[in-house]
């Protein structure tokens, strides 16, 4: 019986063919994986199914009836959950009052009854063997148990269909792990799980069919167990995927950033960065490892000056530039690839030759007596298009018409036609489509070969191992671990994440 049908779905956004004619068919009870490049329509077609989209043409049909779903409010009805990559918690309550919120039992019409609500919450998280204190409150969960709180709202008000945007994310290895065995659990109640990741080889350990699109176009069904992450690559782009690294040896040259005893607090997430130590010399890639919010935020706004700190010193090549204002360190030779790209990294509303211009709008050859030479902005812009394989239209399209990996492009190939000499990466690939990160990493190892310093800051595992030649890890704002990239096991790099150092690693492993 196929919970989920969806037949001839078309999704337009202006001239963009968003969704073409698309089919999905999720059987009741499984695991059902959504693969596709950025821009390929598998985020919309998902959004049209929880209601956040409205669709052009085509029918959807939910344990075989056919459905009109106009609103969230209306695929809830229908026993849809749909848990997002950014997570919808209030960190100053309690896991109980984020999953009953909207859906409180009242008595006498007036007040909660929170003993019954916790109740609740505890049997259900018990019948699906979730580890979580319904008074605990949610700041003070790890990211993996904040998960699962977002997992038991949808499940609290009776989602039999959950769609999974990414979810694996902001976990290490270790939580994924756990993740997947509630997955397991889940499927094992009956549930139905739409699983949207561009992780191939979690798909390939977690689902049982995928669906893969490409342009808006579904290309293909197939079973899990009889397929692979080569041929799943291929399909998803259209050509074959080089998945190995072209990382020649390199002996790193002179030191190009330091960072000498930095202290910082952040007010904005409560953390504290404490005797931050390190060095990046030409040549050489120093990868930043640890789970999301334990400091790679703050490192990297302090090294691009947009964060002041309490003490400590920055070294640019031996040139003291902790007071130095973010464009003048700029203009010193450091490009910034931001964690958030629609935040630090573009304008939306500016069409691609404005941001590709962001920085040294005012100076030649763009701009002359403070007038803009659009013809020359335009003439530049298509050459960095062309260069860095950026999908559009055209330099006066608008970025905001561009998908997460050409987003991505833009941002590269703005920064990197500078000739930096230190480049502060961070995230570089969040978001991005399997063939983009290719395209990314090899950019990346170039600029490495040509003796460029790079600092890269990824949650990514695998791409802090296959890129770096040092590693080190940040936990809670300390710096827990900074050796060669060789002398750390993926395990060891996921028990450092989580907190575990040192003889505590040692005993871990020794019990397995």
């Amino acid at each position: 019986m196929d919970a989920v049908k969806m037949k001839n779905i078309i999704k337009k956004f202006g001239e963009v063919v968003a969704n073409d004619k698309v089919d999905l068919s999720v059987k009741k009870g499984e695991i059902h994986s959504i693969l596709g490049e950025n821009g390929a329509g598998k985020s919309t077609l998902m959004k049209i199914l929880f209601g956040l989209y409205t669709r052009d043409n085509g029918e959807i049909y939910i344990n075989e009836k056919k459905v009109d779903i106009n609103s969230p409010s209306t695929a809830i009805n229908l026993g849809i959950g749909m848990i997002h990559q950014h997570f919808m918690l209030v960190n100053r309550l309690s896991v109980t009052e984020n999953i009953i919120a909207g859906q409180e039992p009242i008595v006498n019409n007036i007040f909660i009854n929170k003993k019954a609500a916790r109740k609740d919450v505890k049997d259900l998280a018990e019948r699906y063997n979730f580890k979580i204190n319904p008074k605990a409150k949610i700041e003070d969960l790890s990211v993996g148990e904040q998960q699962r709180v977002e997992i038991l709202k949808a499940l609290y008000r009776d989602a039999e269909i959950l769609i999974l945007d990414e979810p694996t994310a902001v976990l290490t290895p270790q939580e994924v792990e756990e993740f997947f065995e509630v997955l397991n659990t889940l499927k094992e109640a009956g549930k139905t799980i739409i699983f949207i990741t561009h992780k191939l080889e979690e798909t390939m350990e977690i689902s049982d069919n995928i669906t893969i699109l490409r342009d808006g176009k579904k290309i293909a069904d197939l079973k899990t167990e009889e397929t692979d992450s080569n041929e799943l690559a291929r399909m998803m782009v259209g050509h074959e995927i080089d998945f190995s690294v072209d990382k020649k040896e390199m002996q790193s040259g002179k030191d190009v950033l330091g960072l000498e005893g930095i202290n910082a607090y952040n007010e904005r997430s409560f953390l504290n960065l404490k005797n931050i130590n390190f060095k990046v010399g030409e040549g050489e890639i120093l990868g930043v490892a640890g789970v999301e919010g334990n400091g790679q935020l703050e490192l990297e706004e302090i090294i691009m000056g947009l964060m002041n700190f309490e003490s400590g010193k920055i070294y640019f090549k031996d040139k003291d530039i902790s007071h130095y204002s973010t464009s003048k360190r700029r203009q010193l030779g450091i490009a910034h690839i931001p964690s958030d790209r629609l935040k630090r990294g573009m304008i939306k509303g500016f069409n691609l030759g404005e941001n590709i211009i962001l920085g040294s709008e005012w100076q030649k050859p763009f701009a002359e007596n403070g007038i803009l030479n659009k013809d020359r902005i335009f003439k530049y812009s298509d050459k960095i298009i062309k260069d860095f394989d950026i999908r559009t239209t055209g330099s006066r399209s608008s970025a905001s018409d561009l998908s997460g990996g050409n987003q991505q492009k833009l941002v590269l190939g703005r920064e990197l036609s500078r000739e930096p000499e230190l480049l502060v990466v961070a995230q570089p690939t969040r978001g991005v489509d399997v063939g983009a990160r290719e395209f990314i990493h090899d950019l990346l190892l170039e600029m490495r070969s040509e003796g460029k310093a790079i600092l890269l800051i990824s949650s990514e595992l695998d791409e802090i191992t296959k890129l770096s030649d040092r590693i080190l890890v940040l936990y809670e704002g300390k710096i827990v671990a900074n050796d060669k990239a060789d002398k750390f096991t993926r395990e060891e790099l996921g028990l450092l994440m989580a907190g575990h150092e040192g003889e505590d690693i040692d005993e871990k492993q020794s019990t397995k």
